[in-house]
């Protein structure tokens, strides 16, 4: 028998167990139509493998199958989840669980479908009333003293894909050892007939409004200059939820918080998973903010701001100093909110000396040179706004979280919520816009000038897709590739030290080596150059494709500079993609 007719044995087998009373007649008809098939390739894709539950949740393409995101697999993960919440918090008394969504197709489905579960397992729901921001459901589950919560999400991905994100008590994706604890009694759940579908009404009470009160009272405590605004109150911004979450929050923010000219994209404020106005609900990507944009030119807007569906991350978009709009990356963004809450905070004199912010390992390194030039702690974490958020937890009580950020446009300045969140991201950066407006700047020279004072860099993030079964074995070999024979240079650069957070080891060219202090290892690589270059290497944990993180140094002396600088930056990581065969 070939490898080919044994796999095609075992999926026809698990998919034939889905033929049972315990799945519904269109899940069958749809098993059978897959099992007809003269082509497989649909069959093996959707049985291959169970849809992992992993530290993060779940995430997947929309359909049936145990590779699939569907009532069986979010309600297995749930039966799972609600298992090990039983356990853990034994002795508790009345266990209780936040449950929001976006606006992604059966996310609503996926939500209530979940509500019935927990409920039936005895816990108590708190179920938002429509979709809901993700850092809104981190909020509601501390503001609540909830044990935990769900968000039915898959963020910024394609419009088939759907999602499920695990939190803990402290309003943070679940981490260790409570992530490992769950993904067991996830997969103790060997078919639906161990799901508990029916639910106990009694303990589902929806919630909406009294939550949406309390948390936009809490963002607008984040403001650090009030002031500012009510002078720049008119300053016009443009944008967009792109579909998504932020359609009622952020615009409701923005007017707490005094701004008066918000323009919003009509056609973008109309919620649908389908996404009918972008090819990918990325702010991430150039086309995602192209409608924003055609609005701020027809209206001569200062800024423009576009949220991803689940409302965690923001994008903006600047003029330049042509007029000409530019997008603004994640690690620019990251730098300009730093340095506006450390040089203002310092201006208003709320620094006590115990303050620390905190960014990704693959976010640019020039937020260190800003932390260490005002004497603020910076602590390097793990991509992911769940080790963001393991840093607050850890100092709480002692230090002072300030502001954290990472590249992928995730952005938290407070403490009230455990995850990037957008709504306030976007009040935030439209307050430094009105500062930058009081001095009669712009948020483009403002970047500038950041530049000139703490060193210029670029940052290009490069994904390499790699789909299905052999698209995962591909990014397991070309992680091993690496790890057997790391660049010597990268960009006509020597390498002086690699970190390999798999192993937490650091080696330095003269093979010296030394522990790397993190919480737990990471597959993940780093390769440090003697021109201060940085290049990161890791597998995505939510999609198929592996990531590479390239940083490159210049230096700016003046403003007129910075078009060189982009240039020679520009070419030096061409120099770097070839080094990496990329």
């Amino acid at each position: 028998m070939t490898e080919n007719d044994a796999l095609l044995k075992e999926v026809s087998a698990k998919a034939a167990k889905w033929l049972t009373a315990a799945y519904d007649e269109e899940t069958q008809k749809d098993v059978r139509r897959m099992l007809d098939a003269s082509d497989k390739t649909e069959l093996i894709e959707s049985f291959y493998k169970d849809l992992e539950f992993g530290t993060g949740g779940l995430r997947g393409i929309m359909g049936t199958g145990s590779n699939r995101m569907n009532i069986y697999t979010v309600g297995a993960a749930t039966q799972g989840f609600a298992n090990y919440l039983n356990k853990n918090f034994a002795g508790r008394g009345q266990i209780s669980v936040v449950i929001g969504h976006d606006c992604r197709n059966n996310s609503r489905k996926f939500a209530e479908i979940s509500a019935q579960i927990f409920s039936a397992n005895g816990i108590k729901v708190y179920l938002f009333d429509d979709l809901r921001p993700t850092p809104e459901v981190s909020f509601a589950i501390r503001h609540l003293g909830c044990q935990s919560g769900i968000n039915i999400t898959a963020s910024h991905n394609p419009k088939e894909y759907n999602g499920y994100k695990a939190y803990w008590e402290d309003g943070a994706q679940v981490l260790a050892p409570h992530d490992t604890g769950i993904i067991e009694e996830v997969n103790k759940i060997g078919s639906a007939e161990e799901i508990k579908f029916q639910g106990n009404p009694a303990l589902i009470q929806i919630i909406g409004e009294d939550v949406d009160k309390a948390y936009l009272d809490a963002v607008k405590t984040v403001s650090i200059d009030p002031e500012v605004i009510r002078r720049q109150k008119d300053i016009k911004i443009v944008y967009t939820p792109i579909h998504g979450t932020g359609v009622r929050i952020i615009p409701r923010a923005l007017q707490m918080w005094g701004f008066e000219n918000v323009s919003t994209v009509e056609e973008q404020m109309v919620v649908s998973g389908d996404f009918p106005t972008v090819v990918s609900p990325n702010p991430e990507e150039p086309a995602a903010l192209n409608l924003a944009i055609e609005k701020a030119k027809s209206i001569d807007a200062d800024l423009v701001m576009a949220s991803d569906p689940d409302a965690d991350r923001v994008g903006i978009a600047v003029k330049d100093d042509k007029g000409q709009w530019i997008l603004v990356n994640g690690n620019q963004t990251a730098l300009i909110y730093l340095y506006y809450i450390i040089r203002n905070m310092q201006a208003k004199h709320k620094l006590t000396g115990n303050e620390f912010i905190v960014k990704t390992i693959v976010t640019t390194e020039v937020i260190r040179e800003i932390a260490q030039k005002n004497h603020i702690e910076m602590l390097d974490c793990y991509t992911g706004f769940k080790w963001i958020a393991r840093d607050i937890r850890l100092n709480e009580g002692k230090k002072k979280y300030i502001g954290g950020g990472e590249e992928s446009y995730g952005f938290l300045a407070e403490d009230f919520v455990r995850d990037k969140d957008a709504v306030s991201a976007c009040c935030l950066i439209a307050e430094i816009a009105a500062w930058v407006k009081d001095q009669g700047k712009s948020l483009y020279e403002l970047l500038q000038d950041i530049y000139i004072e703490y060193g210029y860099s670029k940052e290009k993030g490069i994904s390499v897709v790699k789909k299905g079964k052999s698209g995962a074995e591909e990014i397991k070999q070309m992680m091993a590739g690496f790890r057997a024979n790391p660049p010597k240079e990268l960009g006509g650069s020597p390498v002086v030290l690699t970190k390999d957070y798999q192993t937490l080891v650091a080696t330095d060219d003269k093979g010296q080596q030394t522990p790397l202090e993190m919480p737990e290892p990471s597959n993940v690589l780093q390769y440090f150059t003697a021109d201060g270059s940085k290049v990161s290497v890791r597998p995505s944990g939510t999609e198929p494709k592996i990531k590479f993180y390239i940083e490159v140094k210049g230096r700016m002396e003046d403003r007129s500079q910075y078009g060189e600088a982009s240039r020679k930056a520009d070419e030096k990581v061409e120099a770097v993609k070839k080094s990496l065969g990329i």
